[in-house]
């Protein structure tokens, strides 16, 4: 059964756009069973800075692993760090 779907209206900006969709439910606009998923390769994830303290030794270690595998010791650490959240 398909049901009619209302028109997305025009909005004046988007703060306006982003206030009618908080309060909207999509599947009242768009026929969600016609989307298909897209690849965004130029798109780069969002990335926020930390302050992460450790012991000096622990700091040379990583940058030694880092430095025999010729990648920063900061790009090693996010390696690390992804590959034990994908083996849980």
């Amino acid at each position: 059964m398909n049901k009619a779907l209302k028109s997305i209206p025009k909005f004046a900006d988007e703060a306006e756009e982003q206030a009618f969709w908080d309060k909207a439910d999509s599947a009242d606009y768009l026929d969600w069973s016609t989307a298909r998923n897209i690849v965004l390769p130029n798109l780069k994830p969002t990335t926020k800075t930390i302050s992460l303290r450790l012991p000096q030794h622990l700091l040379d270690s990583i940058r030694a692993a880092a430095n025999s595998r010729d990648v920063p010791y900061q790009s090693l650490i996010k390696i690390w760090l992804q590959e034990k959240l994908h083996s849980h």
